[in-house]
């Protein structure tokens, strides 16, 4: 960032927002860039990034999992405001069942 967008006044990349906005795009890929190097100099550290990278890309697609499969969570209040009583008896919906036998359940619960 130049001198004269840190003193408030306008540099010759534009206004301040533009400039940290320019500075924190170019963040990332330094990011990534010291991470390659650091995994060139010290080999051992690249089993750590693979599995921070695994643990973060299985954490994400979990909770994604969660937000849009799970009958607790209702984004349409209007046409469907309680999903839960639309699950079948059968209808498995934890996502690791350690006892239980969805195909066996019969319904015991009221139509509404």
């Amino acid at each position: 960032m130049c001198v004269a967008a840190r003193a408030g006044q306008e540099g010759p990349k534009g206004d301040i927002a533009a400039a940290a906005a320019e500075s924190g795009a170019r963040s990332g890929g330094r990011m990534f860039r010291q991470m390659y190097r650091q995994a060139r100099t010290h080999p051992s550290l690249i089993p750590l990034f693979v599995f921070i990278g695994a643990g973060s890309v299985g954490a994400s697609m979990y909770l994604m999992r969660l937000a849009l499969r799970n009958p607790d969570v209702s984004w349409d209040r209007k046409n469907n405001p309680e999903p839960w009583n639309k699950i079948p008896p059968t209808g498995q919906y934890k996502f690791y069942a350690v006892n239980t036998d969805y195909s066996k359940l019969t319904k015991d619960r009221p139509d509404f």
